[in-house]
């Protein structure tokens, strides 16, 4: 089996659980209400209910707050009792995301 050269992650990950509102998938359009499994300067694990497929692009909101974004997906996963987790990558972030760059998590999940 061919191995793939994957980057590795450069951002700490804070576990957290943040109300999202995402949306653009090509095969069940809507907007989804959800939340964050954990999240870093520039990105998030996301719960959801449909599949995505790898580098789609799709539009992240911060429920409530100002933060928006363009982000591509870099993986989905399947869950074992339902639904998906997926990675997003913030390709185009305006507004305040609940990391401040500036500013170091105390406690991250390397990986």
């Amino acid at each position: 089996m061919p191995q793939l050269d994957v980057a590795p992650r450069t951002q700490n990950r804070l576990p957290m659980a943040v109300a999202i509102q995402i949306s653009g998938n090509e095969r069940l359009p809507g907007i989804e209400n959800t939340f964050t499994e954990n999240v870093s300067v520039r990105g998030a694990r996301i719960l959801t209910q449909r599949a995505w497929r790898r580098d789609e692009r799709v539009q992240v909101a911060l429920l409530p707050g100002d933060f928006r974004a363009g982000a591509r997906v870099a993986y989905c996963q399947r869950l074992r009792d339902a639904g998906f987790a997926i990675g997003l990558e913030f390709l185009e972030p305006t507004g305040h995301w609940v990391l401040d760059p500036s500013v170091a998590p105390e406690r991250t999940l390397k990986g």
